[in-house]
């Protein structure tokens, strides 16, 4: 279950929603300034919002009722930006291995190899992020979040720069960890196509305000 109640005002900006899914992938629609990003920012904890309850099954990460604000260090959570935010400094065998520090102990989602081979990157790994290009920073990026091993991950329209035939190779990938692990997803996406495959949920959002929530399991 995937249950977010937020209230939060930032400026002349307002974001309100109210939202109980019980599958594993929820997708976030809506126009650009919808509110999405804020919403995803919210959940990692990089915002602070005025009022929220937000929880993962039975896992709370806020309930301002309760005084109750989990640091976002603590969250374990997977976070692909819209940019990949690579560090330039180290390879991208070291940016992979450096979400991996940060996992917690116990099984991992999926292993180093398998993720390499999944995105496609093996033959990038010696490189520097500077020599890469946008389609490849952000398959890094989705790896680095994978071995991470996280409980939540948040996407922020992260296929946006990938070309088609490795879209199709992510998207399974992502269905895997739907399907096999059992964690759950934040998906932002404007492609139709990719929100219909993959969400069970789908909330739309315009102007800060949730203005739809529906589950897509149900008009398939």
């Amino acid at each position: 279950m995937i249950e977010i109640a937020v209230e939060h005002a930032q400026g002349d900006f307002t974001i309100e929603a109210g939202i109980r899914a019980s599958g594993r992938v929820l997708a976030l629609c809506g126009p650009s300034g919808a509110g999405k990003t804020t919403l995803l920012d919210i959940i990692a904890g990089l915002r602070r919002p005025r009022h929220a309850r937000i929880a993962f099954d039975d896992v709370v990460f806020v309930d301002s009722e309760r005084g109750l604000d989990v640091p976002a260090r603590l969250r374990r959570i997977g976070y692909i930006f819209q940019e990949p935010r690579l560090f330039p400094h180290l390879s991208v065998a070291h940016n992979l291995t450096y979400g991996a520090r940060f996992a917690s102990r116990g099984p991992s989602l999926v292993g180093f190899a398998e993720v390499v081979a999944l995105l496609g990157i093996e033959p990038l790994l010696s490189r520097g992020t500077s020599r890469l290009s946008g389609g490849e920073k952000q398959r890094v990026a989705i790896g680095r979040a994978l071995l991470s091993n996280p409980r939540v991950l948040l996407m922020d329209e992260p296929l946006t720069a990938i070309d088609d035939a490795r879209r199709q190779d992510i998207l399974a990938l992502i269905e895997t960890l739907r399907d096999a692990f059992a964690i759950p997803i934040i998906f932002v996406s404007h492609r139709a196509s990719e929100v219909e495959r993959l969400a069970s949920d789908i909330a739309e959002f315009e102007r800060g305000r949730l203005v739809a929530l529906r589950d897509s399991r149900a008009s398939s």
